[in-house]
């Protein structure tokens, strides 16, 4: 029984050795495309970062100006609103002068 088993072991030892050189070679072909992949792939997420950060930069101050514009001008409103009924009153009280 052990004769057989190792006549088994040199029949597949070859054929496990033919498929190990198999993706190896393989391996070596493909490895340049995955080289360039990495790389295009960092590149990529470079720009994408630089552009994210630009959004949030941007996002950032309007946020602030939207922020600032509700801290002042929501105070402000009834004051803007009377400011504006007077200049229309004011308006509409003075006579309309033509131009000849």
């Amino acid at each position: 029984m052990g004769a057989l088993l190792a006549l088994l072991a040199l029949l597949v030892v070859p054929f496990l050795l033919l498929g190990v050189a198999f993706k190896v070679l393989i391996t070596l072909i493909l490895l340049p495309f995955k080289v360039v992949g990495a790389v295009l792939k960092g590149l990529l997420g470079l720009v994408a970062g630089v552009f994210g950060l630009a959004a949030g930069g941007i996002g950032l101050v309007f946020g602030l100006l939207v922020l600032l514009a509700v801290l002042v001008l929501l105070p402000l409103a009834p004051l803007l609103l009377l400011g504006g009924i007077v200049w229309l009153a004011l308006k509409a009280a003075r006579p309309a002068v033509r131009p000849v």
